[in-house]
């Protein structure tokens, strides 16, 4: 696949920017300019590069509202192609997942797709699933799942493999598998398990129940619960605040940070070292000084 410096297009040609209603100004002021850089990967998946300040900020949208974005093979598919090609391009800093789906950010597996797959089919789906999420959590730069609405099964599995979860008050959480007699088997008996604990996994998980995203905050499940329809504008904010540091550091961080939860002390502190390293010797870091003594903003190169 090419890579996304290669086939993007001109500023000019494919970003606009977005009028609206004045009563909806302020809900989309944060959305004004979009580039699309991969397009006939998938028809359940967009991806897009913000642009101008904003450039090192990528969209990934779910569209397949008519489904209420349930992941079928093609979005799958789309998802897969799409992380691939944003690990391999330096000028993307963060990530955000959203939905195009009003009051759904994804329900979970396309069952009408599922009725008809022999056992077998249904363990490879499930098996690639997994991976793709493990591939969404592995990501190098920082991901933000951007919840509003319903976020249920695998797709609250993909909000669980990202770094950041930022949802609306009206959002509704939860992993119902075994009302179908099966479990969650994308990550989330053990993402769900790491991020907010044992115990209240398990009920969650052995009861099916959903969750509010008032709960869901008081239970550590996301970053940030906002009023409706204010969960877009909430992550652009935080997105625009990790794209204002140097690349190369926000990386190694991710990378310290999950790489060394699954160490002991030592080994994991040994990992902040090597990462540490990294950046010791890079261009970026000398900019920070200068900036700071100069008493201006520093501009990263990610060099």
């Amino acid at each position: 696949m090419v890579a996304l410096p290669t086939i993007a297009r001109s500023i000019s040609q494919q970003c606009r920017r977005i009028s609206k209603p004045s009563n909806l100004r302020q809900q989309w002021q944060f959305q004004s300019f979009r580039c699309l850089i991969l397009d006939s990967i998938s028809e359940s998946v967009k991806l897009q590069r913000l642009s101008d300040s904003d450039s090192g900020i990528v969209e990934l949208t779910l569209d397949r509202p008519g489904s209420k974005n349930a992941i079928g093979k093609d979005m799958l598919m789309g998802l897969e192609r799409s992380l691939e090609t944003i690990n391999r391009d330096l000028s993307s800093k963060v990530m955000m997942i959203c939905s195009s789906a009003p009051k759904v950010f994804c329900a979970g597996a396309d069952l009408k797709e599922r009725r008809v797959m022999s056992p077998s089919e249904v363990q490879s789906f499930v098996n690639n699933l997994r991976s793709t999420f493990s591939l969404l959590e592995a990501l190098n730069i920082p991901t933000i799942a951007v919840m509003e609405g319903a976020a249920l099964g695998g797709g609250l599995e993909m909000a669980l493999s990202c770094d950041l979860r930022i949802c609306g008050e009206d959002a509704v959480m939860g992993l119902p598998e075994t009302g179908l007699a099966i479990i969650p088997g994308a990550g989330g008996t053990q993402r769900l398990t790491r991020l907010i604990g044992k115990s209240i996994a398990k009920e969650l998980i052995f009861t099916g129940r959903k969750i509010g995203g008032t709960e869901a905050l008081s239970v550590g499940l996301v970053n940030y619960c906002v009023p409706p329809g204010s969960a877009y504008s909430k992550a652009l904010e935080i997105a625009r605040e990790i794209n204002q540091k140097g690349p190369v550091a926000v990386r190694m961080a991710k990378r310290a940070i999950n790489d060394g939860l699954d160490m002991d002390m030592q080994s994991a502190l040994r990992l902040e070292e090597e990462c540490y390293q990294q950046v010791l010797n890079t261009r970026d870091r000398l900019e920070g000084l200068a900036a700071f003594a100069e008493k201006r903003k520093p501009r990263y190169t990610g060099e």
